[in-house]
């Protein structure tokens, strides 16, 4: 889950009718040179946060701006000063005036600093605590100039919807005294003569679904600036009758082809009084041969449109003739404010948006596409407990953002050898760079990625190379264009019947709108999304974002409350999984959730997989050797089946190179803050996270030691930890410097290992992850695995612990090793780790890890000695030889590093006969043992060297 927020003053829009029950002004036309008198009524205010300032009798303040045009921006000017809404803006300081009514006087023009040849019509304004945490709704007031004005007192709109035969408050004022006259449809109504005001009542009549067009006009009876007429235009509408009808058979919610050229729409609109469908097929105009027929139920809306034109047609709903909505199951989007920035490279021949339509966002019909036809079929998932997922945004993964680049990424990720991909949010999102994680449609792939078709291709060419795909799946919330918000809304939040939301959401985490998951239509939307993406894309689960939101029992801000066991939200849960697996029996559920272990628990024993986050604990021991990893086993949690997804990283935490590099413990010579050792700390924390049996995750470049904070910007900087969901520097030139491809090689053995060999998947396991030097033992019928791992910024000498003595093979050199003693005393260098087997595992590419194989306790055991190495003198004192007889023939790569594992001599002979000598200068070391790698081809030694 992430915390994203709105911009101020985004719903000015929605809510400036109210501002006329709200603000008024004195006098009633201000204009930007004299003195206004702004007076708020906080109990006529919408705005839930707006109770906060009830009751109050100081720390009230404005919060405010001027605009230079009327359509423009509210902001454009505003007071010195005034930047911190969480702080009291003292120029702003309200004056009670009693029972909530609250007063500011103030000259415009000096108040916002507008430079004397600018105008000013328009101000926006608000009332705040002065910690910001209390405020009314946006609102909007007209500054007029010296001439002539007239304004609307009511209606509050320009163009609505009325009942039959209802009686219609007319009022208007003029800034001077004046004749006025009112018109419906040119017929005169009303009017009145030698007053400032007209105040009169109109019939609304029962001509149902035809505009009425209102005009009033006042002329001035000023002897000053004479006759001078101005005047006003609103309409209003008698709502419409829909046809009463019953939904044909075989039709679900949302679009119907039911031919070639044919398609039936369906709305599921409980509460609504009517629904017109607008869209290129009749000019987006309301028609009354398109108000939509109503169910005898009154919970849906239909339409039959039996000749569209071949390829794409755009429509949309307007609900109660004011609101135009998409269709919430529409598979394609058109978005009027972002689709414009979608290169054509990502998606071809985008239809533009048309600019007639009510809504921002309208949907597409498609009748007789050709479906995908997917070419890999019978992909068999991989076990649980083999799993290594890999989780990426495709937007900070490949550099063109979209899914024909990712799908060409996979031979990369098929080299690591991961088997499972786990897609950040790809379903249709607020804008086009983001998360993910503020979804407005759940049917349609986001644009910004790419195509449907582009997105299935993806999918189907990962289960060819043997990689599942799962979806990060968002259904704890919605964004406000998602339909079913936009429909039932009041104001500032989802409206008390909405089908859907909650008002409020139950726990202390929501960020946008919170789903009720025991409404009975919440359960079926989420069960036709799950349904969708299984069947038409092919998916193999979901992560669910959040899971721990999904329920009832409210918590209020109590974080700790909302953790406890709940066992409204375990059913919750059980229905979703059960749904899931009778689509799909094989389906992945994966659950962000942390909660009470034993909720976990019960969910995990059902068959759900649980997110477990350690980062803090890994982050802790590779930096410091101080954290305590023991609950990345499933074991430890007390899960009868291995479904904990153990990650160090995810999207969510701080990367762990990038703390090693800032925050990193140094001791003496040895430094975790240098690149080299941080990478090797990042090999240290692989190890002992992927060979723990059960799933585990990894973040996109992690294999790679990505370095920049989780707040990074998008170039490179970081400032305030402002940019933590902003897009970051994509690094795959990390691939080609040599330190880094070592830890993904690392990665990818330790993989291997884990995906193909049975031990790794065993339940019968020792964990020992609480000191600085950590074990892990793994049984199986074939091999017993040991690993052992210094977490400690110096050496330690320690009781080896290996489950037995005997032949062991050491995994990163395939060297076979006798131990002679399990218990006996081994010396580790600082960050060092060791894997061992009693049967040899396949050896990876050789000098992947610089540490010393334990040599003065450990015997190796050379299968045929292939070459002589003496190095004399030792002990030494300015300088050593070593002498190499062997029959390789080729570059040596010379390594000396100190106790502390740091490098401080290397160097490369080229050997062109059977005996090479090469002196090792030793004259600036200190005094102490120091250890001599030395690499022929694929063979390494490593020798002791004592320097005096």
């Amino acid at each position: 889950m992430k915390f994203l927020y709105y911009p101020l003053f985004l719903f000015i829009f929605l809510l400036a009718p109210a501002f006329g029950q709200v603000v008024t002004t004195q006098p009633a036309f201000p204009n930007a040179d004299a003195e206004i008198t702004l007076i708020f009524d906080l109990t006529k205010s919408t705005d839930s946060r707006a109770k906060g300032l009830l009751g109050k009798q100081d720390d009230v303040y404005l919060w405010s701006g001027a605009g230079s045009t009327a359509a423009g921006n509210a902001f454009e000017f505003q007071p010195a000063g005034q930047t911190d809404f969480a702080k009291p803006f003292t120029p702003g300081k309200m004056t009670a005036l009693g029972n909530d009514k609250w007063q500011i006087k103030l000259v415009p023009r000096t108040y916002f600093g507008v430079p004397a040849a600018t105008p000013i019509r328009k101000l926006g304004l608000l009332l705040k605590g002065g910690d910001g945490k209390a405020q009314t709704e946006d609102f909007s007031i007209v500054i007029y100039d010296a001439s002539f004005n007239l304004t609307r007192l009511s209606p509050g709109q320009k163009q609505f919807y009325v009942d039959a035969n209802t009686s219609l408050l007319v009022r208007y004022k003029s800034s001077q005294s004046a004749t006025f006259s009112l018109t419906l449809d040119g017929q005169p109504a009303a009017s009145a003569t030698g007053t400032d005001s007209l105040n009169t009542l109109l019939n609304t009549g029962t001509q149902s679904g035809l505009q009425r067009t209102v005009i009033v006009k006042a002329t001035s009876l000023s002897a000053t600036t004479g006759t001078t007429a101005i005047s006003d235009t609103f309409f209003f509408t008698v709502k419409p009758q829909s046809p009463i009808a019953v939904l044909p058979t075989g039709l679900q919610d949302g679009i119907n082809y039911t031919g070639t050229n044919k398609a039936t729409l369906v709305l599921y609109a409980p509460k609504k009084s009517f629904v017109y469908l607008l869209g290129e097929f009749n000019n987006w105009a309301i028609n009354p041969a398109y108000l939509m027929n109503r169910t005898p139920d009154g919970n849906r809306y239909w339409l039959d449109l039996p000749n569209l034109p071949a390829g794409e047609t755009a429509f949309e709903y307007l609900v109660d003739g004011t609101i135009g909505v998409a269709d919430p199951y529409a598979d394609k989007i058109l978005d009027r404010n972002n689709d414009k920035f979608i290169p054509a490279t990502t998606y071809p021949n985008l239809k533009a948006f048309p600019d007639k339509a009510q809504g921002n966002t309208v949907s597409v019909l498609q009748p007789g596409q050709t479906a995908y036809a997917f070419q890999t079929t019978g992909f068999q998932r991989p076990a649980v407990n083999t799993m290594v997922v890999y989780e990426l945004l495709v937007r900070d993964f490949v550099q063109n953002r979209n899914y024909q680049t990712l799908t060409d990424s996979l031979a990369y990720l098929k080299r690591l050898g991961i088997n499972t991909i786990e897609l950040m949010p790809v379903t249709e999102f607020s804008g086009n760079d983001s998360w993910g994680y503020n979804p407005i449609f759940y049917f349609a792939p986001d644009k910004a990625y790419g195509t449907k078709d582009a997105l299935k291709q993806f999918v189907d060419a990962a289960h060819k190379q043997g990689i599942a795909v799962v979806l990060d799946m968002v259904l704890n919330q919605a964004d406000y264009e998602f339909p079913y918000v936009k429909m039932y809304w009041a104001g500032d939040r989802p409206s008390a019947d909405s089908p859907y939301f909650n008002q409020q959401a139950t726990h202390p985490f929501s960020v946008f709108f919170d789903f009720n998951h025991e409404s009975p239509d919440t359960k079926a939307f989420v069960d036709r999304v799950c349904t969708y993406w299984l069947q038409e894309f092919k998916v193999d689960g979901f992560r669910f974002d959040l899971s721990k939101g999904f329920t009832q029992k409210n918590s209020g801000n109590d974080v700790s409350a909302w953790g406890n066991y709940d066992a409204s939200r375990i059913a919750i849960w059980k229905r979703i999984y059960d749904q899931i697996r009778t689509v799909d029996p094989t389906a992945y559920v994966i659950l962000e959730h942390f909660a009470d272990n034993t909720e976990e628990t019960e969910l995990a024993n059902y068959g759900m997989m649980l997110w477990g986050n350690h980062n803090g604990d890994y982050r802790n021991a590779t930096r410091s050797a101080q954290g305590d990893f023991s609950g990345i086993s499933y074991q430890k949690r007390n899960f009868q089946k291995p479904n904990l997804v153990g990650y160090a990283e995810s999207h969510d935490e701080e990367r762990i190179v990038y703390d090693l590099r800032q925050n990193g413990t140094t001791t003496g010579s040895y430094t975790i803050k240098s690149l080299p050792t941080a990478l090797d700390r990042a090999k240290l924390a692989a190890a002992f996270l992927l060979t723990v049996p059960g799933p585990k995750m990894i973040w996109q470049f992690g294999e790679l030691g990505y370095d920049l904070s989780i707040n990074t910007c998008s170039d490179g900087t970081t400032i305030n930890n402002d940019c933590r969901t902003a897009a970051k520097p994509i690094h795959w030139d990390y691939y080609k410097d040599a330190d880094r491809q070592k830890l993904y090689k690392v990665y990818s053995a330790l993989i291997n290992l884990k995906t193909t060999v049975p031990a790794f998947a065993t339940s019968d396991f020792t964990t020992d992850f609480t000191g600085v030097v950590k074990r892990l033992t793994l049984r199986s019928a074939s091999v017993t695995v040991f690993l052992i791992g210094n977490f400690d910024t110096k050496p330690q000498t320690i009781n080896a612990g290996f489950p037995s003595s005997g032949k062991w093979y050491h995994f990163f050199t395939g060297q076979e090793v006798q131990i002679t003693d399990a218990s006996q005393s081994v010396m580790l260098e600082p960050g060092a780790f060791h894997l061992y087997s009693t049967s040899k595992l396949p050896t990876p590419d050789a000098g992947l890890v610089p540490f010393a194989l334990v040599p003065s306790t450990v015997t190796a055991v050379e299968p045929e000695p292939v070459s002589q190495i003496l190095i004399s003198p030792n002990p030494a004192g300015e300088q050593t030889i070593v002498d190499i007889n062997s029959g390789y023939r080729g570059v040596v790569d010379l390594s000396l590093r100190d106790a502390g594992g740091r490098s401080v001599r290397s160097m490369s002979a080229l050997k062109i006969s059977e005996r090479l000598r090469q002196p090792i200068d030793l004259q600036t070391l200190s005094s102490g043992i120091y250890f001599l790698r030395i690499q022929q081809g694929e063979q390494q030694s490593v020798l002791k060297v004592l320097k005096r």
